[in-house]
């Protein structure tokens, strides 16, 4: 998976973004500064490059997207991400760093709801903050803590995906962080070739 600056605001993608957010009908006004270190201090993470400053100066949310129903305001959920879910962690690293299909997998059929719950949970809880849903269980995150932190996952009922491998037989092929996931919906691009 290809590396993302996750330290420093590229001022082209930055710009792309401001292009790609500003002009949209409904962009909900940037957090600022203020806003976002008082969400990095209360959940102990520094927000990744390009998205840190994108919410910080640029856009807070949009409502017709990316995803589908739209890209969420920090620190929001989706209103389908359910009660009684475990904490959400955002200083405990996410805790994969290749595609997990769980569905697929043989062990899965003899695990009890406990035992499938204690290996799913922290993929939907820890070090990834909600961008937004596509609807039917299927999340975007960005991860914030780990290996994988700066890049965007998609993590369904099904199983937890990546966004931007650069190799042919990934299942989202595209320009992998925040900047190349935005884009690529911008564009619109199927996420599944």
């Amino acid at each position: 998976m290809g590396r993302v600056n996750t330290e420093t605001c590229d001022p082209v993608e930055l710009a792309a973004l401001r292009a790609l957010f500003a002009a949209r009908p409904g962009a909900s006004p940037a957090a600022g500064w203020e806003a976002v270190r008082a969400f990095e201090a209360e959940h102990g993470v520094v927000l990744p490059e390009p998205y840190r400053t994108c919410v910080a100066e640029v856009c807070d949310g949009l409502p017709d997207g990316p995803p589908h129903y739209g890209l969420l305001p920090l620190a929001d959920t989706p209103s389908d991400w359910g009660r009684g879910r475990p904490e959400r962690r955002l200083a405990e690293p996410f805790p994969l760093t290749a595609a997990w299909l769980w569905e697929a997998e043989e062990d899965g059929a003899t695990l009890s709801v406990e035992e499938f719950e204690a290996r799913t949970d922290p993929v939907f809880d820890h070090g990834s903050l909600l961008l937004g849903t596509d609807g039917c269980g299927m999340y975007w995150h960005l991860i914030v803590t780990g290996p994988q932190r700066g890049h965007v996952w998609q993590i369904a009922g099904e199983g937890a995906m990546p966004f931007g491998p650069e190799s042919p037989d990934a299942v989202m092929p595209g320009t992998p962080g925040f900047t190349g996931w935005a884009t690529h919906w911008a564009e619109g691009r199927d996420w599944f070739p």
